[in-house]
């Protein structure tokens, strides 16, 4: 079913200077606090981080969605928003770096202050007071005047000290005309570790996220104004956009219907989709469309499932930290050998950076399925951005000639870099090939977003179904 426009939900996009201002703190407080209430809340990240969205969806009981202006383009960001928020009381959208930080030499493209004006929502942002008075009012006044279609609803000030500093804080704020909506104490950090490529993720460490996100909750309950947060997002104007839907996509999908079932009106193909701790993200798009292709999704853990779901015909390995646990997905040898002998098979196989790793013949020094001719190690160096690529070589996939933007995130490498047939060529910002396209396998580092071109998902379901 596809929500008529104009489209509406009362929202926020929760910004801040720069990163490491408190934007995960007060966006997952207020989904958790406003949640507490009663309300349904759609949580979503501007950008393509997927770690943030799993406290987000902790926080909520609602899937986290990402808005990625550069993955997907600009024009279906509140198409995607839609799609997530239909039926809600409420949404909030965490940003991404500073307000105005956006893809490298690209102008505003993928910035939360683009976001917001696709979105005409109210941003509210969160400074971090610690070391300035008055002069927040100059800070808040240019980020208020900067662009003047981005609105700014008011500011929450992050790690106050003492009730002297706040006062000081809201009399510059007041003669700047800009409302306080909360202040926050300096207070030691709620306990969400970080390690090589930011928080843990949820998958590994629910029991104790979901006290952190409980605890963020009781944080930003205690120095908020919840109603008047309210208020502000109910300044958003309606949308004129209709809600992003897996079952519209494309005009293949439109032409197969809602009503499931394979390509050929067979058995549903099953696509086995890996989760667990090791390999914690997938965008939820992808999942809805490789059932709008007509598939049943199974999700299973390498960690502890010694066999591949029954039936599976189509494997899909997304991202994750393979690399915290090469000796536990070494250990289970069956699941292993079971992959290679799918892939060795000629199955599809769709793997995205963990993926890719745990396709290699060893992960530093462990034994992992065996399936590419390469080996990957951890390494110094992270390798992070925005990439526009053309897939190279025909696979399960991608036809070789699609183009596809996505992103890099990861601090390992693999030697060598690309197959004799390579998953991509990268266009920019730099021209090489990267990743490997064998039998039905593509992997690859590169993460992308399927909702910008529907067409892999349709075309990975119709390789899985083709599978005797």
């Amino acid at each position: 079913m596809v929500t008529s426009y104009p489209f509406n939900v009362p929202r926020l996009v929760i910004a801040a200077p720069s990163s490491g201002s408190g934007k995960t703190t007060v966006a997952t407080g207020l989904m958790a606090a406003f949640s507490e209430r009663g309300m349904a809340v759609s949580p979503h990240k501007a950008g393509p981080d997927y770690i943030d969205p799993g406290y987000h969806a902790l926080a909520t009981g609602r899937p986290g969605r990402n808005l990625d202006a550069f993955m997907c383009g600009p024009e279906l960001v509140a198409p995607l928003f839609a799609h997530g928020a239909a039926g809600c009381d409420l949404a909030v959208v965490e940003g991404v770096m500073g307000l105005y930080d956006g893809a490298a030499g690209r102008g505003e493209l993928a910035s939360t202050a683009q976001v917001a004006k696709l979105l005409r929502a109210p941003v509210v942002l969160v400074v971090d007071a610690s070391s300035q008075s008055r002069s927040v009012a100059a800070l808040v006044h240019g980020f208020a005047s900067f662009d003047p279609q981005v609105r700014l609803g008011g500011v929450i000030l992050n790690k106050v000290g003492s009730d002297r500093h706040e006062v000081m804080l809201r009399e510059a704020l007041e003669e700047a005309g800009m409302p306080v909506l909360g202040v926050l104490r300096r207070a030691p950090q709620v306990a969400t570790p970080s390690r090589h490529l930011g928080l843990v993720p949820v998958a590994e460490r629910r029991t104790d996220a979901l006290t952190a996100v409980s605890a963020l909750a009781a944080q930003v309950r205690a120095g908020c104004d919840l109603d008047a947060l309210m208020a502000v997002a109910r300044t958003a104007p309606p949308l004129d956009c209709e809600a992003w839907s897996p079952h519209s996509a494309s005009p293949a999908f439109e032409a197969r219907g809602s009503g499931g079932g394979a390509p050929g009106n067979g058995a549903a193909p099953v696509i086995a989709v890996a989760g667990g701790p090791a390999f914690t993200f997938s965008y939820a798009e992808h999942t809805e469309l490789l059932q709008a292709a007509g598939a049943e999704v199974v999700t299973f853990d390498p960690l502890r499932d010694e066999a591949l779901p029954a039936g599976t015909t189509g494997l899909v390995i997304g991202g994750g930290f393979p690399e915290v646990y090469a000796p536990e997905l070494s250990a289970n040898e069956p699941l292993r050998k079971a992959v290679a002998r799918f892939a060795e098979a000629g199955g599809p196989v769709a793997a995205e950076c963990a993926g890719l790793l745990y396709l290699a013949q060893s992960l530093d020094g462990k034994p992992m399925c065996g399936v590419l001719d390469a080996d990957a190690r951890m390494s110094e160096r992270l390798t992070l951005g925005y990439r526009e690529a053309v897939a190279v070589s025909d696979s399960a996939l991608a036809a070789a000639g699609t183009r596809l933007r996505g992103h890099e995130f990861h601090r390992t490498v693999i030697e060598p870099g690309a197959g004799a047939a390579p998953a991509w060529g990268f266009t920019h910002p730099e021209r090489r090939v990267e990743g490997f396209v064998q039998q039905g396998v593509h992997a690859s580092y590169l993460h992308t977003h399927w909702a910008a071109e529907p067409s892999v998902a349709l075309r990975f379901v119709e390789a899985a179904a083709a599978r005797p």
